[in-house]
């Protein structure tokens, strides 16, 4: 049996539409796994029908952002993902992929696509790591609906991401 090399570098994907605290506890983690991440902020223009808030662009700069204003972006490169993950994985030398799960339904539908990515790319190694509780709860599409009644989300995205939701929210008034 040969040697299986160990896995240094990996991706942490989404479409972070916006990104939350509980997606930066996962890039966090990940860290702590590897020394080196890469988050892979995705297209997913057909995201369950209706597209994403912000585009492309926002979304990468306020992962960057984001990142910065808690101290996790050491070791940390954010990068456009605008085809498949495996591809992304193989593009930048990552050996496999983490995902947060927060429920049976997140751990339901990450099983297919890892299944599927272990078919189409058996190299990457896939990695799920649980919610920490405070953040079992928290979604992007739940921080949207929130900030769309001018809730405060200040305890469930940094800073930046608050003020993001603001002014898209405020320009659509």
């Amino acid at each position: 049996m040969s040697e299986i090399p160990a896995i240094t570098h990996l991706v942490v994907p989404g479409t972070f539409d916006p990104v939350t605290y509980g997606h930066i506890d996962v890039i966090s983690r990940a860290l702590r796994i590897c020394p080196r991440v890469t988050v892979g902020v995705a297209l997913s223009q057909a995201k369950h029908g209706s597209g994403t808030m912000f585009t492309l662009e926002e979304r990468v700069e306020l992962v960057k952002t984001a990142l910065a204003e808690a101290g996790v972006d050491k070791g940390v490169d954010v990068r456009p993902l605008t085809g498949l993950l495996v591809d992304f994985c193989h593009e930048v030398g990552a050996g496999g992929v983490v995902k947060g799960l927060r429920a049976i339904t997140d751990f339901e539908y990450e099983l297919q696509q890892a299944s599927l990515n272990s078919r189409l790319a058996p190299d990457i190694e896939s990695i799920f790591v649980m919610s920490s509780p405070e953040y079992g709860y928290v979604s992007s599409s739940i921080v949207r609906e929130l900030a769309s009644f001018g809730a405060d989300v200040d305890l469930l995205v940094p800073p930046s991401v608050a003020l993001a939701l603001k002014e898209h929210f405020a320009a659509r008034s």
